[in-house]
């Protein structure tokens, strides 16, 4: 079997069909963990020279892994969405970019649309996707548990797989004698888990708490300041005025929902759309409309700011860019408080126990890293359902927070190659 080694590095995740109705099957039918086997031999078929190359596929589509006895809503769930990449290249070094700009792409939308801070990083060896030359990931912090979460992966597999399905193409390049040559492929994937690490990050005792950017609604219009004794006329006003408030923002490019429903007190509506973490809530009453403005609400801090009428869109859209500012810079202070420098064993424990993530020298030595789990693990966790109770290397930060030429090794006290950040992880 072509793909044994990399069905391998999955096996205990793979799901396997073995019967069909009442009527067991001849051979069973595994449940794709990830998409390479389905596609490469298509691969192998669509190329065959240089001028097919590079070959970009991207995809969405749902792929089940088999993992774990206690999921978690968005973190880790048997069947999840993601978007699926796989390229081929000539070269390794065109390979080695695109890594780097995928990975950036997922900096990019983690820190620039979710407000969530990531570290770039490479996988460690033992770590690292099954079949891979190396893995390169983004991790995320969350602060509520102590805990590291992958956030999105993009890996080099090297040659590895197209050697496995014979994925080759005309080389024009190619030494004399040497026609053909195998092309070099990457993978790479990002989940709905962002979702989960959004709400985890920002979210609060009241609900979720939207960036503005990916928020399905920026703005919520809500009229109020009517009581029992407010006329049919002056609710119809407000409730219109509030409405004409909310066409003319969502005109200004703001997404925005007006909420005039009757049966609902305004402060039962504030609630409601706290819990679904609107950033903006647009107060309109009787006293506003009179002064020609609103009162703005912030959900992130509850800040209440009286915006003018004529001007408020232009307000709203600088409102929602310090909003998506002040929710990064809160949790980027969050996780560089987590993620200190330890220099020994000791120091690494009760930093880690005290629900910080630890950046330290380490030898890169698979059986070290298998050491540092064992060691660290503890019969009682902060959360007994997270799958990983012992620490694990979450990756050697491209940005090294330190030179680590003439360190020892946390754990072995051999010659240390790279300052390294281990934790517990989702």
């Amino acid at each position: 079997m072509k793909e044994k080694d990399h069905i391998e590095g999955f096996a205990p995740e793979v799901a396997w069909v073995t019967k069909a109705g009442n009527s067991e099957m001849a051979e069973p039918c595994a449940i794709r963990p990830t998409s390479e086997t389905v596609m490469y031999p298509y691969f192998a078929k669509w190329i065959r020279s240089h001028r097919d190359l590079p070959l970009k596929i991207n995809q969405w589509c749902n792929v089940v892994r088999w993992e774990f006895k206690n999921p978690q809503p968005f973190l880790r769930t048997r069947e999840f969405l993601w978007q699926e990449g796989h390229t081929a290249h000539a070269t390794q070094a065109e390979a080695d970019a695109e890594v780097l700009t995928i990975l950036e792409f997922y900096r990019q939308t983690y820190e620039d649309l979710l407000a969530v801070p990531v570290t770039p990083g490479v996988k460690s060896e033992k770590e690292k996707f099954a079949g891979a030359l190396y893995t390169t990931t983004v991790e995320a912090f969350v602060p509520g548990s102590g805990r590291a979460i992958q956030g999105g992966t993009s890996h080099c597999l090297g040659q590895n797989f197209s050697k496995m399905f014979d994925i080759t193409f005309e080389n024009e390049n190619a030494v004399e004698g040497a026609k053909k040559s195998h092309v070099w492929q990457n993978s790479w994937g990002f989940s709905t888990r962002s979702i989960g690490v959004c709400i985890m990050v920002h979210g609060d005792d009241k609900g979720l708490v939207m960036p503005p950017r990916v928020a399905l609604y920026q703005v919520v219009v809500i009229p109020c300041g009517i009581t029992a004794k407010t006329s049919d006329e002056d609710r119809k006003f407000i409730s219109g005025e509030s409405q004409k408030l909310g066409d003319m923002l969502r005109m200004a490019d703001l997404r925005v929902t007006t909420d005039t429903r009757s049966n609902y007190t305004p402060g039962w509506k504030y609630s409601h759309w706290e819990q679904k973490g609107v950033p903006v809530r647009i107060e309109v009453g009787p006293k506003d409309l009179e002064k020609k403005s609103v009162m703005a609400v912030r959900r992130d801090t509850g800040e209440k700011i009286s915006l003018e009428i004529d001007t408020l869109a232009e307000s709203l859209h600088k409102l929602m860019d310090t909003i998506h500012d002040d929710l990064f810079a809160k949790a980027k202070k969050e996780t560089l408080a987590h993620k200190p420098i330890v220099e020994s064993w000791e120091e690494f424990l009760t930093t880690l126990d005290a629900g910080n993530l630890c950046q330290m020298p380490w030898c890169e030595e698979v059986a070290c890293e298998e050491s540092i789990k064992k060691d660290s693990t503890r019969s009682m966790d902060i959360d007994d359902k997270a799958p990983s109770m012992g620490a694990k290397s979450l990756c050697i930060p491209l940005v090294q927070p330190a030179d680590a030429k003439g360190k020892a090794c946390v754990k072995c006290g051999k010659p240390a190659k790279s300052y390294t950040m281990f934790g517990r992880s989702y």
